[in-house]
């Protein structure tokens, strides 16, 4: 199909049933005392689940991702949702944006305004981007993958058609962070013709540092990595473990229990966000649920967390990336990388470190990733 207008329209039976699920929740017990220490909180769930069952009105949240420009495609059998957003200034530079896992497009809501019109925030006109935000293959409004070896690069092969094929665009800029970093990083290495820069929030968990035999040859910094990186695999990354290796079993439960759902992404949104232990520092009840909610209202928890399972057996070598490469450090992101392993890996002409904020970098810290995103780029503005 050729690109089509998309507005999102979830059905009462579907909310008839989800009302239905929170009114019959079959809860756990929890040690006392245990806190978050062995995972989402029992009370801190029962509050959110309570507030999702009284309170929380889909249908305002859907007119407000409604006032987006919406949009599907299909690429390669899939039908990809977009939101693309025409930037206000005399030549804006088109920019994809990628999510990742377990936030959705979502992530990039809050930054949209900033990027496509930065004079009403006090920017620059001259600064506006032409805003592409897809949700990955299997993620919220786009559909399932039915084939395996849906993976980051298969997804920036995607992205190059979607921006070339369908919107027109013969050279453009490219963010992301979590899977969107990696499917980023395939574009610039598979398409470096089509791209202006790369701009990532993070380089993924490092695994030749990780894995690293002979340890003589890395830096302090390095070694640092490689130790925080262990700990944090062996403390933290049990969703890793499952999500790559048994995602249809996990599937089953999370699918059929709204609260099963939201404790399995709760739990990640705490973890990885620059909010000191609380949740309600960085996001609001409406925020978490409506990111919740596009997981529950598609169904598409099984086919997100498969990704990882292809992630981790189907991707291609990743070489060297030549593409002018910017990286934006949030403080409380997992695992930041040593600048020399970067240097080495990709033509960095930019490194900040940012001031506050943590993995969920779009929706914790908007506007000032949109500035970042906004300079590293002015430079490249005649090369498109």
């Amino acid at each position: 199909m050729a690109v089509e207008r998309f507005q999102i329209q979830i059905s009462d039976e579907v909310l008839d049933d989800l009302q239905y699920r929170l009114n019959h929740v079959r809860w756990p017990d929890q040690v006392e005392g245990a806190a978050w220490e062995q995972g989402t909180e029992l009370s801190y769930l029962q509050s959110l689940v309570a507030y999702w069952r009284d309170h929380f009105d889909w249908r305002v949240q859907e007119a407000k991702l409604n006032r987006f420009s919406q949009f599907r495609s299909n690429i390669d059998g899939i039908d990809i949702h977009f939101v693309h957003e025409r930037g206000k200034g005399p030549n804006p530079l088109p920019i994809i944006l990628t999510h990742g896992w377990p936030d959705s497009y979502l992530r990039y809501q809050k930054m949209i305004p900033f990027l496509t019109d930065p004079a009403a925030y006090g920017g620059d006109p001259e600064d506006a981007f032409d805003v592409v935000v897809p949700s990955l293959p299997g993620f919220g409004f786009s559909s399932h993958p039915n084939r395996r070896g849906m993976n980051n690069y298969h997804v920036s092969e995607m992205w190059a058609k979607l921006m070339t094929q369908e919107l027109g665009y013969t050279k453009f800029a490219a963010a992301g962070g979590d899977m969107g970093s990696g499917v980023t990083r395939y574009l610039a290495a598979n398409h470096p013709e089509l791209l202006v820069g790369i701009h990532l929030t993070d380089i993924g968990i490092i695994r030749d540092l990780v894995n690293a035999q002979d340890p003589s040859g890395l830096s302090e910094a390095e070694l640092q990595y490689k130790k925080k990186a262990q700990e944090w695999l062996a403390l933290e990354a049990g969703y890793i473990s499952i999500q790559s290796t048994k995602p249809q079993t996990l599937a089953y439960g999370l699918s059929d229990s709204p609260t099963g759902l939201a404790g399995w992404m709760i739990d990640k949104f705490r973890a990885w966000s620059d909010c000191n232990g609380d949740l309600r520092q960085r996001f609001s009840e409406d925020e978490l649920l409506t990111h919740i909610m596009i997981y529950w209202v598609t169904n598409t928890i099984g086919s997100t967390t498969r990704m990882y399972y292809e992630n981790s057996r189907s991707l291609p070598p990743l070489g060297r990336i030549e593409v002018p490469t910017a990286v934006a450090l949030f403080p409380a992101d997992i695992l930041l990388p040593p600048k020399e392993w970067a240097v080495r890996n990709l033509n960095i002409t930019r490194w900040n470190a940012m001031p506050r904020g943590g993995h969920f970098t779009a929706l914790e810290e908007p506007e000032s990733l949109a500035k970042d995103i906004r300079e590293f780029y002015r430079p490249f503005r005649t090369m498109k």
